[in-house]
C-alpha cells in the first residue's frame, strides 16, 4: 500500500499516461480515454484535499481571467521580461 506522498506521485504519473492515451486515441475511443483522464483528475484532487467543485471553480476563475479555447487561438509562448 502506498503512503500519501507515493499515492499522489503515482496519480500524477497516471494522469500523464492517461492524457497520452487520450492524445493518441482514434476519435471513436476518445470519449473512453477522456473518462479515464477525468477519473484520475478527480482522484488526484481528492488526494490533495480538494473537492471537485474547488477545481471547477478555479477553472472558471482562470477562464474568466485568461480566456478559454472557444476561439481556437493558442498562445505559443510567453516572454517574461524583467
Amino acid at each position: 500500500m502506498l503512503d500519501q506522498a507515493g499515492y499522489q506521485a503515482e496519480l500524477r504519473a497516471k494522469l500523464v499516461e492517461e492524457a497520452e492515451e487520450a492524445r493518441s486515441a482514434p476519435d471513436r475511443q476518445l470519449r473512453s480515454e477522456l473518462a479515464d483522464v477525468l477519473e484520475v483528475l478527480q482522484a488526484l484532487a481528492a488526494a490533495h484535499g480538494m473537492s471537485w467543485e474547488d477545481v471547477v471553480t478555479e477553472a472558471v476563475r482562470k477562464r474568466d481571467e485568461r480566456g478559454g479555447f472557444d476561439q481556437r487561438i493558442f498562445l505559443e509562448y510567453v516572454d517574461h521580461l524583467g
